[in-house]
């Protein structure tokens, strides 16, 4: 049957989960990696070609740097997940009509060792 090769399996990913794994892979290590890297990191016998457009995604994003220094075509994450995912956080409370609605239900939500933990951010955020 036609497609279902390696390639067909690369496109039953979005490129949204196409772009999470290749920020997770790059997180994973401390040092730029180039496409072929990231490609054996990701696994799934994704092309070379998909890879290299999801990085040229994520750097029209803001979200990789290329390392002009050293390796040619090596990329490193321009925030790492925890900024990334603050960012979203900040994005999604403000997309809405009413922040704080938002934020109520997002605390409501929180597990007790996530609430414990908010607590403690915001108290020690005063000082």
């Amino acid at each position: 049957m036609a497609g279902t090769g390696s390639r067909g399996r690369a496109e039953r990913r979005s490129a949204g989960e196409l772009e999470s794994e290749v920020l997770a892979t790059l997180w994973a290590t401390e040092r730029p990696l180039t496409p072929a890297e990231i490609r054996t990191g990701i696994g799934g016998g994704l092309a070379y070609n998909t890879i290299h457009t999801i990085l040229k995604r994520l750097y029209d994003k803001g979200l990789v740097l290329r390392d002009a220094d050293g390796r040619r075509g090596a990329y490193r994450p321009a925030k790492d997940a925890a900024e990334l995912t603050a960012e979203a956080m900040h994005d999604a409370l403000h997309r809405g009509p009413d922040p704080v609605a938002a934020l109520q239900h997002f605390v409501t939500g929180l597990s007790a060792q996530d609430a414990l933990a908010l607590r403690e951010l915001l108290a020690g955020h005063g000082e």
